[in-house]
């Protein structure tokens, strides 16, 4: 139970990280206080766990036919999802939302390099 509380809570945090940077870098994207951030990181940190993998099995004929592009409107209904239930979160442009996924995975990729490389394992952080 104490790995499955602190996976979370590292997902938690990486999201909130990622969403503090796509939100510097990104003028469509708009992130006002700590409660956007940890709402908005808490929603897309249960939805990529839980929803995420559900639609991906069910569109999973859709995906094989567009060669993965639906996958990526997938992962913008997460971050859409996040920013229509965090407060004062929004997200202006289908490109922003490409950027923002984009960012979340390049943070999230370099958070687990980084921790496996200081730790010295070779598992992954997040299964």
């Amino acid at each position: 139970m104490e790995t499955a509380v602190a996976r979370f809570l590292a997902a938690w945090g990486i999201s909130a990280l990622a969403l503090y940077v796509a939100n510097g870098l990104f003028s469509g994207v708009h992130i006002h206080g700590a409660a956007a951030y940890l709402v908005g990181a808490a929603v897309l940190a249960v939805a990529n766990a839980v929803l995420k993998p559900v639609l991906a099995l069910l569109t999973l004929p859709l995906i094989l036919v567009t060669f993965g592009f639906f996958y990526l409107l997938i992962n913008i209904a997460m971050v859409a999802l996040a920013a229509w239930v965090a407060p004062n979160f929004t997200v202006h442009g289908f490109w922003n939302y490409v950027g923002v996924i984009v960012i979340v995975w390049v943070v999230n990729w370099a958070v687990t390099t980084f921790v496996d490389r200081a730790v010295g394992s070779r598992r992954p952080l997040f299964r």
